[in-house]
C-alpha cells in the first residue's frame, strides 16, 4: 500500500487535518505525524520525537521523556507524502472534535518512545484511527521478539 509511494523531491499534496504523513527516515525528526491544520497561515504536523529527550537507550530502541511535539510542516522536511494506511480497516475519526483535543492533551507530556511498542507510527495511527498499529513494525516483530523475550521476562527491557 503507502509503503511503495515514492517520495517525490519538493512534493506538497493536497493535507486535510488528520492526515497522516510520511517522511524519509532520518536522525532528527519523526517518521510519521499528523496534519495539524495550519496557525497563521503556516502548517504544522504534531510528531512524536525524542530530538530533545534526556536519556536514549539505544541499544533498545528506547528514548525516555521524549514527546509529542508541533513544528511546521516544511520545517520537517520538503519530501513527504500523505499515508493514511489504516483507511481500508479503520474509519478516521473526527479531527476537530477528537483528533486535534486527544494532540493537544498529549503535547507538553513525557513519553517513552520505544521502537517496538511505543514509535511515531503508532502515534500517527493512534491519533487518526484510535488504534496503534505500525505495519513496518508488524513486518519485523517476528524476527525481534525472541530476542528480546529474556529481557522482558526478566524486567530488564
Amino acid at each position: 500500500m503507502g509503503l511503495f509511494l515514492s517520495f517525490q523531491k519538493n512534493s506538497h499534496p493536497k493535507l486535510f487535518p488528520g492526515d497522516i504523513v510520511e517522511y524519509p527516515r532520518n536522525r532528527y525528526f519523526s517518521h510519521f505525524g499528523v496534519y495539524y491544520g495550519e496557525r497563521d497561515g503556516v502548517p504544522y504536523v504534531a510528531h512524536l520525537t525524542c530530538r530533545d529527550s534526556d536519556t536514549v537507550l539505544p541499544l533498545f530502541g528506547r528514548a525516555l521523556r521524549s514527546e509529542i511535539k508541533l513544528d511546521p510542516l516544511d520545517m520537517l522536511g520538503e519530501k513527504y507524502k500523505v499515508n493514511n494506511m489504516l483507511d481500508g480497516l479503520h474509519p478516521a475519526r473526527d479531527f476537530h472534535s477528537v483528533v486535534k483535543p486527544a494532540i493537544d492533551d498529549m503535547m507538553g507530556r513525557e513519553v517513552t518512545f520505544d521502537i517496538l511498542f511505543h514509535n511515531s507510527e503508532h502515534q500517527a495511527t493512534l491519533f487518526r484511527y484510535g488504534v496503534k498499529k505500525s505495519e513496518q513494525i508488524e513486518a519485523i516483530y517476528k524476527h525481534v521478539m525472541p530476542s528480546w523475550k529474556k529481557l522482558l521476562e526478566r524486567k530488564q527491557l
